[in-house]
């Protein structure tokens, strides 16, 4: 009897709820256990530059065009290199264009420097709708001296990739030398008659991606116009070769006809004194 009235003075455990199990039956199968980091896991599509602290919105593995992810995650500088720079307005109005992000990429499209950037003057207009630049952005930017010495350290003999390149040097108040400068908006094979043709517009021809369809990332273009070279290096190399091939014959042909030019200036001007 005792051992009875001792099992009925234990608390009874009330049955578990339905709806709680089935609630902590879903939130297992929603939220499984995050797998340890290791070879098998792969890396960002950053490669391995340091990450910052707020995601980038504008890319990401599952909305990046498949063609433009790197093929592996080396994030060393490369013989060549692709840039591109997002503008922010300045003055008075905001129509004058200063550097706001610069980005580079190497020969496999992996980031090797990405940086928003603090303008010298006031910014009036952070042209969100295209550059994707906010305020936020800039608030802890570093300063465009900084990033100007960085970036002409690091494209210093190197093949530059671009396009349209004239705007990101008169940004970032830097010059590159033309033979090192492979740009997509002066490359003729993309440029057929009538206006310059966007790199938008041969992401889609030559490579079957779409870019740019809202804020533009310069990430993602970086890696179209690495993209357009490296497809198409071996023929812009040859032409490249070819153009400096017949600029130096043109020098040394100018070269031989200058003391001609200038013998005959001078037998010139013996005659006419002699004639007097």
């Amino acid at each position: 009897m005792k051992k009875t009235n001792n099992n009925n003075n234990k608390k009874k455990r009330p049955p578990i709820n339905p709806n709680w199990a089935q609630l902590q039956q879903k939130l297992k199968t929603n939220n499984p256990s995050k797998p340890k980091e290791g070879k098998n896991n792969p890396e960002t599509v950053l490669g391995k530059r340091k990450e910052r602290s707020e995601a980038d919105p504008n890319v990401s593995a599952d909305s990046a065009p498949s063609v433009l992810i790197p093929s592996n995650n080396d994030s060393s500088v490369t013989d060549a290199i692709a840039m591109d720079c997002e503008m922010v307005g300045v003055s008075s109005q905001g129509n004058k264009s200063a550097l706001g992000r610069v980005t580079m990429v190497n020969s496999w499209g992996n980031v090797v420097y990405d940086e928003y950037v603090q303008p010298v003057e006031y910014v009036v207009d952070f042209r969100t709708a295209i550059s994707g630049i906010r305020p936020r952005h800039l608030k802890k930017a570093k300063d465009f001296w900084v990033v100007q010495k960085e970036v002409a350290e690091l494209i210093k003999g190197k093949i530059l990739v671009g396009h349209a390149l004239h705007n990101d040097f008169k940004v970032l108040l830097l010059s590159h030398p033309k033979k090192d400068t492979r740009d997509t908006s002066e490359y003729q094979p993309f440029q057929k008659e009538g206006p310059t043709r966007s790199l938008r517009r041969l992401a889609d021809e030559f490579l079957g991606v779409k870019i740019q369809l809202g804020e533009h990332c310069s990430i993602e273009d970086a890696r179209a116009a690495m993209m357009l070279y490296q497809r198409n290096k071996k023929e812009w190399e040859r032409s490249i070769k070819e153009h400096l091939r017949f600029k130096e014959k043109r020098k040394k042909f100018n070269r031989k006809k200058r003391p001609k030019a200038r013998d005959a200036a001078n037998l010139n001007s013996i005659s006419a004194v002699s004639l007097h």
